[in-house]
């Protein structure tokens, strides 16, 4: 096995390598380039310097994953039989996914490298655009760049946009959180004779053609709160400001418990967004929940408690926990088997109740209490074996209510309607059904068929007590009747 010698020829023309970079190059036996497409190559061609590159490896694959590993096993190959020197753009450690590649391999003993320096395109590149990296800046690579690594409070700068296809890639990706027209710069070459700047709206990033490998996307940051709303530490800003001293008296005052009735009732507006299969009301009720727990997490910050970053360690670990068939090396066959698995961790991870019961209530409602009671009950055996046993129940349960409103006490006519409401959940469970999903619905149902029986009796001019009940009756079977056609 011989020596991988890596060298960076840096970032502009042959005038900046320095003469210990140089030396090396002009002592080397066999070099390889990445790509032609540097100044440099073709200044040391010129001088009589002899190297090939692996352009022809772009041409042949798809994805630059495949160009790279190509090269590297290449490269690999080579050094088994001789000494070789491999030259890269810039610096061989910044930017440089083959060099990243070529070490994961020197860690597995596969090949031995020596890295030589030169300069990376970054002290060019923060001259040329004229900023402060002190200020904090992010280094992406364009080839392989998500919405969510982007900081846009930060200079960020994007390599590896060799051409249009990249740099589309890198512009949807950008306008996930910028704005259309957010001004970017288009650098190429930076450092060298040849460098060049172009300030161009977001959108026009993959029209303009002069772009190739020595190009850099550069993307201001964004100050104003109001422009940067898609970004979650843009939310946390708001509520920390809401919750300052100086800031909004109604929000400095809520507590956890204050916050309680509004969380259930954003809870209740969502669902019913989501049954009405709205997108635009189910973004602005999904945001409204969010905001109950930003507030929530500002208040625990703020009591010296707990914070934003607590909460999603929290569920973070737990989601990973509890799906070890995705985080680990469980398999499952089916979501029966998940849930299953899922319970088991939890009853593992919680110590052990006094009863089955605990940790079952739901004070936001009193219907998924009772659907949980009967749920966790029924995994003992306690449960009827069909739905007839449960309707029976019912049937039974109405016969003591019927008694208790003609000839019993308060206290007896609450106990036997909570019995028939207790058992009604029953029924919800054996049909698979959601009690609270199913009140919803009635609810929604009830307010539609009122608001036509209110709308006839507008159209004729009336007041509800000028109306029987039979006359109001008609309406409400109309409201059905206009229902059935829809």
């Amino acid at each position: 096995m011989h020596t991988l010698t890596i060298i960076g020829l840096g970032a502009g023309d042959l005038d900046q390598l320095s003469i210990g970079v140089y030396r090396k190059l002009k002592e080397a036996n066999v070099i390889v380039a990445r790509t032609d497409q540097h100044p440099v190559i073709a200044e040391l061609r010129a001088e009589g310097m002899s190297m090939t590159s692996f352009d022809e490896v772009y041409e042949s694959h798809d994805s630059f994953q495949q160009v790279y590993k190509e090269i590297v096993d290449q490269l690999v190959s080579m050094s088994l039989e001789k000494p070789v020197t491999y030259v890269v753009p810039g610096h061989p450690l910044v930017a440089e996914r083959t060099v990243q590649l070529l070490v994961e391999k020197e860690k597995e003993g596969l090949i031995t490298l020596e890295i030589v320096g030169g300069n990376s395109f970054l002290d060019p590149m923060f001259a040329a655009l004229r900023i402060d990296p002190i200020e904090g800046f992010q280094l992406l690579d364009g080839t392989d760049m998500k919405r969510d690594d982007v900081h846009m409070t930060q200079h960020v700068l994007i390599g590896q946009v060799y051409d249009a296809f990249v740099a589309s890639e890198v512009k949807l990706s950008l306008m996930e959180k910028y704005a259309f027209d957010h001004q970017i710069t288009i650098v190429t070459a930076a450092g060298s004779v040849g460098e060049k700047l172009r300030t161009v709206p977001l959108f026009e990033l993959d029209r303009v053609t002069e772009i190739d490998n020595l190009t850099t996307v550069y993307v201001p940051p964004v100050k104003n709160l109001e422009n940067r709303l898609k970004e979650w530490s843009a939310l946390r800003e708001i509520i920390a400001a809401l919750r300052a001293p100086d800031g909004c008296p109604w929000d400095r005052e809520q507590t956890h418990r204050s916050l309680r009735r509004y969380l259930i009732e954003e809870a209740h507006e969502l669902l019913e967004a989501i049954e009405s299969e709205d997108d635009e009301a189910v973004i602005e009720e999904l945001g409204d929940v969010l905001l109950q727990v930003f507030l929530h997490t500002q208040i625990g910050e703020d009591d010296g408690y707990f914070a934003m970053e607590d909460v999603l360690e929290a569920v973070g670990s737990k989601m990973i926990r509890r799906h070890p068939h995705v985080f680990g090396d469980s398999s499952v066959t089916s979501s029966e088997e998940v849930l299953k698995n899922w319970q088991d961790i939890k009853k593992d991870e919680k110590p052990q109740a006094d009863s089955t019961l605990d940790g079952q209530d739901r004070y936001s409602s009193s219907l998924l209490t009772s659907l949980n009671y009967q749920k966790e009950a029924a995994k003992l055996g306690f449960d009827w074996p069909t739905i007839e046993g449960a309707i029976q129940k019912l049937e039974e349960e109405l016969d003591e209510l019927k008694v208790e409103v003609v000839n019993g006490t308060d206290e007896r006519q609450l106990d036997e309607l909570g019995d028939v409401l207790f058992t009604i959940v029953n029924i919800s469970r054996f049909l698979k059904i959601s009690p609270e999903e199913a009140m919803i619905h009635a609810n929604r149902k009830f307010k539609k068929r009122f608001t036509f029986v209110e709308t006839c009796v507008k159209k004729e001019g009336g007041e509800f007590v000028d109306y029987t009940l039979d006359e109001l009756e008609s309406f409400w079977q109309q409201a059905k009747r206009e229902e059935d056609t829809h």
